[in-house]
């Protein structure tokens, strides 16, 4: 008999909860489920024979323990920021860790001790990053082995509204943490082009997108995503010329988003005095107050430099940005204010379909001749409580706990799944069994 434990019952828990619960009588698991509301971890485990809710405050340092104590392997829903005071007390009690997250430079510190007492913490498990890193080496690997000698490598992944629930002029709504959303892309990209270092900062970052053509879906928009250079050495492509990793938007998207950017409507860095008692118009105005003359929205425009009857401008407004109706947040940052108008305006309906795209490009050498080999995946979700990106995270992370307690991982330390024998039996069984699969072009140049 194993016990997991799962901290989390988020939007992007269900996909693995469900995993879990439907191998958890033929393969001995009890499990737990804990958040800071039971009424969501019941919902989700449905009165399952084998599964129970759990109330946890995660910076209640005895009771996270306690329920830490009782596991074999935790895994952890939880913001990335707290994910460290989890794999501290998973050190001390011998538990092994997955998460989703980006894996920190402090968790990477963590990484002889969790070696030394033979557990493994497994991050970025989920989808990006995750299932990202587990196809993308399994198609380096594959090219490595064919005698090919790589000389680019292109990864684009979105979180995106099937075209059936695209019904607003964004063309997109959320799908995961809104949060992460509103603040994405803050900090400078980093990535390789032609062998020469490229940085965007965040003030730029949507405003120099790139039209990429994804295999029979057209074209969308990318950004790039955080640190490209990061991954160089992890994929076995020390001294790549080119190399870059993005996010994937509906052509329009970053246009707008740049806008909200440039007004400062993405600032987290300080609180709006008296924000639940102004409106938004009045938020507006205070941002654009030295522009003369005209409407707010004209004035909003001067800042931008558009056209007041641009499709820029018509989207602010469509978000509801000009409307003389209070925030009622107090002493709220403009993000905070932005995230919880956006919440409103990009929620799910209940037959919503949310859609995942990723895309691999590879160029590589072999025999006197030049390749292109794409890699692309397209997954539909059901509905808005069955997403595509709900499966797309949780499914790998509940597949690799059964690994790990069935004995099939022999890593140990601080991980990313890149190596054989996590990325071959976790995409088989996400292809066999939940559609997630990748469909192959080769190109010669």
């Amino acid at each position: 008999m194993h016990n997991i434990l799962i901290i989390g019952a988020g939007l992007s828990s269900s996909a693995l909860i469900h995993y879990v619960l439907k191998n958890a009588e033929t393969k001995g698991w009890n499990v737990t489920v804990a958040d800071a509301d039971p009424l969501k971890a019941e919902k989700l485990i449905a009165g399952h024979l084998m599964a129970r809710a759990a109330w946890l405050d995660v910076m209640k340092v005895n009771d996270r323990r306690e329920l830490i104590s009782r596991a074999d392997v935790v895994v952890s829903l939880l913001p990335a920021h707290l994910h460290l005071e989890v794999a501290h007390d998973c050190i001390k009690l011998k538990k092994h860790l997955i998460t989703a997250s980006y894996v920190s430079q402090e968790m990477y510190r963590l990484g002889d001790e969790a070696r030394d007492r033979e557990l493994i913490f497994m991050g970025e498990m989920g989808l990006d990053p995750g299932i990202d890193h587990m196809s993308a080496m399994r198609l380096i690997d594959g090219i490595k082995e064919d005698g090919g000698q790589i000389t680019s490598f292109r990864s684009y992944t979105g979180g995106l509204i099937s075209p059936e629930s695209d019904n607003n002029p964004w063309h997109y709504k959320f799908t995961w943490n809104p949060r992460n959303v509103v603040l994405s892309g803050q900090g400078t990209a980093q990535f390789i082009e032609n062998s020469k270092l490229k940085y965007v900062p965040y003030h730029r970052l949507f405003r120099e997108k790139k039209i990429v053509n994804i295999l029979n879906e057209g074209p969308f928009e990318m950004y790039a995503n955080r640190d490209s250079l990061l991954y160089m050495d992890v994929y076995g492509l020390s001294k790549i010329p080119n190399i870059i990793r993005g996010t994937l938007r509906a052509v329009g998207f970053c246009e707008a988003w740049d806008a909200l950017i440039q007004i400062g409507l993405t600032d987290a860095d300080f609180p709006i005095l008296d924000s639940g008692n102004i409106t938004y118009h009045e938020l507006l105005d205070a941002y654009v107050d030295q522009y003369n003359g005209g409407t707010l929205r004209e004035r909003v425009a001067q800042l931008l430099n558009k056209p007041a009857n641009s499709l820029v401008m018509d989207q602010l407004e469509w978000l509801g940005l000009f409307r003389k109706i209070k925030i009622k947040h107090n002493f709220a940052t403009p993000a905070l204010i932005l995230e919880n108008l956006l919440r409103e305006k990009w929620a799910l309906q209940p037959n919503d379909k949310d859609m995942i795209i990723m895309q691999h490009e590879v160029e590589y050498k072999k025999e006197g001749k030049k390749f292109l080999k794409i890699s692309s995946m397209k997954l539909l979700g059901e509905d808005s409580q069955d997403t595509a990106m709900s499966k797309t995270v949780g499914l790998p992370l509940g597949i690799f706990v059964k690994l790990v307690l069935e004995g099939k991982i022999s890593a140990r330390g601080v991980q990313i799944p890149v190596m054989r024998e996590v990325y071959e039996p976790v995409l088989r069984e996400l292809q066999e069994d939940y559609s997630v699969v990748f469909n192959e072009k080769l190109i010669e140049l």
